[in-house]
C-alpha cells in the first residue's frame, strides 16, 4: 500500500471562519461538526481538520493544482479582496511567482498561517518515487 496523507489538524482562533475561508476559496465541501474539528475535505484523500485552539505557531500549507483550478481558485482569492504575494514571507506585492515555470503565490490567513498554490512543483522534478515521464 502506498503511504498517503490523510489529515492535517489546523488550529485556529475561530476554526468555523478559517474552515469556511478556505473552503470556498478552493470551492471544496466542509463539515461543521466532526467532534471537536470542522473539517475540510481537499480531495477523496485528504481532509484538513480545523480546531479551536488560543495559541499556536504559523503553518505553511501548499496546494499543488491544474492550471484551471489555479486560475478559479486565484479568481476567487482576489474577489474575496484576500491580499496575496510571489514570496513565502515579506510584503504583499500582489505578484504571481513563475519562477518553476508554472504559478505560484501564497497568502495569508487571520491566524498567520501561510497558504500556498502552486502548478508546478521543484519537489516532484528529481523525486525517486516519481517514474520517468510523470
Amino acid at each position: 500500500m502506498a503511504i498517503e496523507l490523510d489529515h492535517i489538524i489546523v488550529p485556529s482562533r475561530d476554526k468555523h471562519a478559517a474552515a469556511k475561508q478556505l473552503a470556498t476559496l478552493l470551492d471544496v465541501p466542509s463539515a461543521e461538526s466532526l467532534g471537536e474539528f470542522v473539517a475540510v475535505f481537499v480531495n477523496a484523500g485528504l481532509t484538513l481538520d480545523f480546531a479551536q485552539r488560543e495559541g499556536f505557531a504559523s503553518h505553511h500549507f501548499c496546494f499543488r493544482v491544474s492550471d484551471a483550478d489555479f486560475d478559479a481558485i486565484f479568481g476567487r482569492l482576489k474577489a474575496a479582496g484576500i491580499a496575496y504575494r510571489s514570496r513565502p514571507h515579506g510584503d504583499n506585492d500582489f505578484s504571481i511567482n513563475t519562477r518553476l515555470g508554472g504559478n505560484n503565490v501564497y497568502w495569508q490567513n487571520t491566524d498567520g498561517h501561510v497558504w500556498e498554490m502552486l502548478t508546478a512543483s521543484y519537489a516532484r522534478r528529481d523525486s525517486p518515487f516519481v517514474a520517468a515521464g510523470s
